[in-house]
């Protein structure tokens, strides 16, 4: 019998609730599009500030390192990975290394890079490469060294390498490495070299392997004084060893890289130099940083616009409603019940307008990626749901004031007035 009455009571609630928001159709449809501008807003603007700044982050890793590790006596397979790891249990990391030799090219010095092509171009996308980059037998010139040379794609050059030339060559190495963290060092990134990467031009033995020019680099920076060749030739030409620098492009936060390279310099068994490049970190932070202060604050005045919207659209159906109220309530209809029903009401409007404004939301936000930012954007389920239940409980924190002005009608005076 109970159980009956309960369900009567619950049937004859949902009746009056969809009667009256039926009755009222022109206000409630003012409740749900508030609602729904406010959470196809929020959601595009979440969805943009949460995939955007990440793949942002991805690419940016791409132009250049943040971390680099030096030795003034050549690295080791087992040092290597030792150094690897350590910057991998911090944060996922891209790496790349680069053996530094001074070779001769026409009886002069320069500076010879051995390189693992792939794990260079991943690292330094912003590289201008006009040609190809070096392979086996072929080598990458920087522009410098190409336009005092003369060199043009196909050309070929002989490079000599002096045992005499490379007692030095720890300090070569960290001079180009410098380039990179440091503009200031970057017009001398070999010790005591002329900005076209020559020393002098008084040795006279031209003697050394044929190279074909591959490529011309072109970064405005000191690797333009460089040229680059495989690891494996340059072992070929200078013998084995390990690299001289490792460059790191970690996601590691600042205060992340400012903690590991402490480690790397305390850790007396590596015998290593490590420095963060700290405008590669900083830039990065920055733009993050200025997305997400403008999602907080654009999200904030659509939050208070929705409040607004759905409060006054809910205190002009309740002032429409006020006669019904006063009567259900001489009826005997306690203030809850009242509340209990605009509250569902407020939830209702919240419930159809976050579903549409989520399904328009995605749609501008992934409109606005591949346009804008040049991204694809994935439809994220959890901020979905998210959405639609904020936009519920902001219809419903909306409503409390003009709920409060239901539950506060006297049915005398509405009857009264009747």
């Amino acid at each position: 019998m109970q159980v009956s009455t309960d369900f009567s009571n619950r049937r004859m609630f949902f009746t009056m609730l969809f009667g009256a928001v039926f009755r009222r159709r022109s206000r409630a449809l003012m409740a749900v599009v508030a609602s729904l501008v406010g959470a196809a807003t929020l959601f595009c603007l979440a969805a943009i500030c949460l995939t955007v700044p990440q793949q942002m982050s991805e690419e940016m890793r791409s132009y250049g390192a943040n971390l680099i590790v030096t030795s003034q006596s050549g690295l080791d397979d087992e040092t290597v990975q030792a150094i690897e790891n350590d910057v991998n249990d911090v944060a996922e990391a891209r790496a790349a290394t680069y053996r530094y030799e001074t070779v001769r090219i026409n009886s002069a010095p320069y500076v010879l890079a051995g390189i693992d092509v792939s794990e260079v171009q991943a690292l330094n996308r912003h590289w201008n490469v006009d040609g190809s980059w070096p392979t086996e037998g072929n080598v990458l010139v920087g522009t410098d060294i190409a336009e005092a040379m003369g060199l043009e794609i196909g050309s070929t050059i002989t490079i000599g390498y002096r045992d005499t030339d490379n007692t030095d060559n720890s300090a070569s190495s960290d001079s180009a490495t410098d380039g990179d963290a440091d503009s200031d060092a970057s017009s001398d990134s070999v010790s005591g070299q002329m900005r076209d990467g020559r020393v002098s031009t008084d040795i006279l033995e031209t003697d050394g392997v044929d190279y074909r020019v591959a490529g011309i680099l072109d970064t405005g920076g000191s690797e333009d004084e460089i040229v680059y060749a495989v690891a494996s030739d340059v072992a070929a030409l200078a013998g084995e060893r390990g690299p001289d620098v490792i460059e790191f492009s970690s996601s590691a936060s600042d205060d992340q890289l400012g903690a590991l390279v402490s480690a790397l310099n305390d850790d007396a068994e590596l015998g290593v130099s490590a420095q963060q490049v700290t405008k590669m970190t900083a830039s990065n932070q920055r733009i993050i940083a200025m997305l997400q202060t403008l999602f907080w604050i654009v999200s904030l005045v659509v939050l208070v616009l929705t409040l607004v919207g759905v409060s006054t659209t809910m205190s002009s159906i309740v002032s429409q409603r006020r006669n019904e109220i006063g009567l259900r309530k001489a009826l005997g209809a306690s203030s809850a019940s009242v509340a209990t029903e605009f509250f569902v009401e407020s939830a209702l409007y919240g419930l159809i307008g976050g579903l549409i404004g989520m399904g328009l939301g995605y749609a501008l936000a992934r409109v606005l990626c591949e346009n804008v930012f040049e991204r694809t954007l994935a439809f994220n389920g959890l901020l979905g749901v998210a959405s639609v239940l904020l936009s519920m409980l902001l219809a419903i924190v909306a409503s409390i004031f003009p709920v409060r002005r239901a539950t506060r009608i006297d049915p005398a005076v509405v009857l009264r007035e009747e």
